[in-house]
């Protein structure tokens, strides 16, 4: 049986506001990039929510107020069971300026896959194709994630599975005028800040998959150098196989397939992605 990496996360003690807006905080949830985020309950309906918050402490702080904003744009005309819903945004200003603001969204009963992973790689790779079934859902309304990784896939005990955390997503062949993504995930492409498109977010699915399945990260242009001269090759990078000989070789092989450094040469589309997990997982199944 194949035996996969597990992953422990020790979450430290964090003092709760009582309030944040018209919700009452009753959980924290965990961190992001400038943000925090909070189980909540509407002071009126008792409705539970998830709040994501984001205080302004300094004009750098602008860019994550800015994230927020581009969550609900782009999440408010997405449906799709994959994806968390986002309800609303709520500001604070201050002097003509957003002082703070707090995204409004669905809760998840689930558990990121950075902090605990499937020990089965049937279930494992059931996570991956309903994640890439969400970010299909996504490129087929014209937007690129361009931020997935381990940490925004939310694992239920049941192994529904939502694709969250959609600040860096963007309308497909969109130039960003800045590096923007997580090191250990992002695409050739992000780092060299020329046009995304749903092979972006291929990558960045593979080398998720990759972590999961090899217990390392995946080398990238951004963590090798940023430098004109800096370059990454396919056949230097070892597969999940050659370093877990437990990984069947038809995944590894996909997931290379993903990870290629020219987005030509990886797959079309999440589509294709979906089609061939179902494929290798019906077999991890039956040889299980």
């Amino acid at each position: 049986m194949t035996q996969l990496h597990a992953t422990t996360f020790h979450e430290p003690s964090v003092e709760l506001p009582r309030t944040l807006f018209d919700y009452n905080v009753i959980e924290h949830l965990g961190d992001g990039a400038g943000s925090s985020i909070y189980a909540v309950s509407h002071a009126v309906t008792g409705q539970l929510y998830a709040l994501k918050h984001v205080i302004r402490r300094s004009e750098r702080d602008a860019r994550y107020i800015e994230q927020l904003e581009n969550e609900y744009e782009v999440g408010r005309h997405l449906i799709h069971p994959g994806l968390r819903k986002v309800i609303d945004l709520r500001y604070v200003r201050k002097l003509f300026k957003t002082h703070e603001a707090a995204l409004i969204m669905e809760l998840v009963d689930g558990t990121p896959l950075d902090q605990q992973m499937p020990p089965k790689l049937p279930d494992l790779i059931e996570v991956f194709i309903q994640a890439a079934a969400a970010l299909g859902a996504m490129h087929a309304a014209g937007v690129v994630h361009c931020d997935f990784k381990p940490g925004n896939i939310l694992v239920a005990s049941d192994l529904s599975t939502k694709v969250i955390d959609l600040g860096q997503a963007c309308p497909v062949g969109t130039v960003k005028q800045r590096i923007q993504g997580t090191p250990d995930f992002i695409s050739p492409e992000q780092v060299k800040c020329r046009p995304v498109d749903p092979r972006t977010d291929v990558f960045s699915l593979g080398a998720s998959l990759y972590w999961a399945l090899a217990g390392r990260r995946l080398p990238t242009l951004f963590t090798i150098g940023r430098g004109d001269n800096s370059f990454l090759c396919d056949s230097v990078i070892p597969s999940p196989h050659a370093l877990n000989p437990s990984i069947p070789e038809p995944l590894s092989n996909l997931v290379m397939e993903c990870v290629r450094i020219k987005p030509e040469k990886r797959p079309a589309s999440m589509d294709e992605l979906v089609r061939r997990l179902e494929i290798m997982k019906h077999v991890a199944q039956r040889d299980a």
